[in-house]
């Protein structure tokens, strides 16, 4: 269900385990000269920075709440991290209103004599904390770190800026190992008491963030950062999310963009039924993927001798666990969370040995690294609480689209999905957005970025999360959008670690060079 939707927490998943993020890049003019990209560089900012007025200052202090990859804070700050926040009006239709504080990082640039200005970052979700993110995936970017200040941010309704919370762990337990399909009336009921249960948990503990969690006021809020760094134009690496968050700013702020790469990018204009269709076909290819690799060699796949007997195995192994969850200590692995497991190992290639392992300890009755990586993926740590991942995410899901599906619909979108892929089909993000208590807008499914510098958008081929087809799609409704495509597996091509792809984003973002039409990396 929302397990295969929650497109973009792929980045926050597998931050601690690939420990790396990304994007591509062109090839000519960059356009319109960004003053805020000179060749050489520019005056970092202080420790206390920003304009004065409406926008407010950043106040920049010692990091001492950012969690690592195993969910922990260290007991020693990192002195490279800068932590901070910016005060933004809760509602922009009334300025003067209610207020709400974006908490932000900053990793300086390690070569301050060539300083380009700062790269903000969005790793997606939507949901996931750019906060910790960033803090764990900086190694990725070194290459940039070089020349900008790494920044990134909690987006409104996420962890540290009023994140949105839905009750106790109780009430998020029962939401992620939830069945994720209905084929029973008594199935539908079921799914709908517990996501009414969740709705309402949601509207009772955040009801007054929910109407204001919008990608739209979140790109409001990043012009409000741009302002308060010192920055001309908004220079942004976007991941999945992150790229309708970019993309959503280019349409808003056509004249502030600055260098924007968007890796791994959605297509806002879909309707939730198509994105479901697409979005499990997509997890299923990835999937199928996985299993020709697993069997490519005689007795080196421990799923199954073939693809038919491993396809089976996995089947056998869901429908077991749906009808009797296993035991893991005193928690359950449930269909749901099993799903999810999977799901989650199959956003980058460098994770499908975790899956067959994974899978080969379940089929033996040991649930614990199926039941691990449904908890990395759900934002639930070792000590049984949550991140706001999975209850940020369909706060601003549904936030973005005024669809509001009734049961009949559902069950059309369930049907046609199974259809393409029996593992992965759902019902989809409509099921929890017909039972969302505010009203939702679709202004940010309307993308045109008339009037701005060129936009770098790279689309992999065998992304399971963001399909390849909605790249063209979206860089053709930007206007000004450059297609870059990467022939390889995983979510997000820069973090895949191929050498072409950060080529060319680094030339782009560096050196203002924007890359040629047809670009394509092909995976070695």
């Amino acid at each position: 269900m929302r397990k295969v939707l929650a497109v973009a927490t792929a980045a926050t998943v597998l931050s601690g385990l690939l420990t790396a993020c990304s994007d591509p890049a062109r090839n000519s003019g960059l356009g319109p000269v960004d003053p805020s990209s000179p060749a050489g560089g520019t005056a970092a900012p202080s420790d206390t920075t920003g304009t004065a007025g409406a926008t407010g200052r950043i106040a920049w202090g010692p990091c001492t709440d950012v969690r690592g990859p195993n969910g922990q804070v260290p007991a020693k700050p990192d002195p490279t991290l800068r932590c901070g926040s910016l005060r933004v009006p809760l509602d922009y239709a009334k300025p003067d209103g209610g207020t709400l504080d974006i908490a932000m990082i900053r990793i300086p640039a390690t070569d301050q004599a060539r300083r380009i200005g700062s790269l903000v970052f969005n790793f997606g979700g939507p949901g996931a904390s750019g906060v910790d993110t960033m803090a764990q995936a900086a190694k990725a970017f070194s290459s940039l770190n070089a020349r900008y200040d790494l920044v990134s941010f909690d987006p409104r309704g996420v962890e540290r800026s009023s994140g949105v919370r839905c009750d106790g762990n109780q009430v998020m337990d029962r939401y992620t190992s939830m069945n994720t399909i209905a084929v029973t009336e008594a199935d539908w009921e079921r799914q709908g008491r517990i996501i009414k249960d969740f709705t309402a948990a949601c509207e009772r503990t955040s009801g007054k963030i929910l109407p204001y969690v919008g990608t739209v006021n979140a790109a409001r809020d990043m012009d409000r950062m741009r302002e308060a760094l010192g920055e001309p134009r908004l220079n942004y690496f976007g991941i999945s999310y992150g790229t309708q968050l970019g993309a959503v700013y280019a349409t808003e702020f056509p004249k502030n963009v600055g260098r924007f790469v968007l890796d791994a990018p959605l297509d806002p204009s879909v309707p939730m039924d198509r994105r479901t269709v697409v979005q499990s076909a997509g997890f299923q290819h990835a999937y199928d993927d996985f299993l020709k690799d697993c069997v490519k060699g005689p007795g080196q796949c421990d799923v199954g001798a073939d693809e038919t007997i491993a396809n089976k195995h996995v089947e056998k192994f869901m429908n077991d666990v749906e009808d009797e969850p296993l035991k893991v200590g005193p928690r359950e692995l449930t269909q749901g969370l099993a799903n999810t497991g999977v799901a989650a190992a199959l956003y980058s290639k460098l994770t499908w040995p975790l899956l067959e392992q994974g899978l080969t300890m379940a089929f033996k009755d040991d649930g614990r690294l199926l039941l691990s990586l449904a908890d990395n993926y759900n934002g639930r740590l070792p000590d049984g609480s949550y991140t706001t991942l999975m209850s940020s995410f369909p706060a601003i899901s549904c936030a973005d689209s005024a669809e509001r599906p009734d049961l009949a619909q559902l069950k059309r979108t369930q049907r046609e999905a199974l259809k393409v892929s029996p593992l992965f089909g759902s019902a989809g993000m409509g099921l929890i957005c017909s039972s969302w208590p505010v009203k939702g807008s679709d202004q940010a499914r309307r993308i045109d970025a008339a009037g701005s510098a060129p936009i770098v958008v790279i689309g992999g081929t065998g992304d399971p999360a963001t399909p390849y087809e909605w790249a063209p799609k979206l860089t053709e409704q930007l206007g000004t959008g450059v297609l870059v495509t990467y022939k390889g597996e995983g979510h997000g091509a820069y973090i895949s670690g191929d050498q072409c792809v950060k080529k060319v984003t680094d030339r782009y973002l560096l050196d203002g060079d924007v890359p040629a039409k047809g670009t394509t990396c092909t995976s070695s």
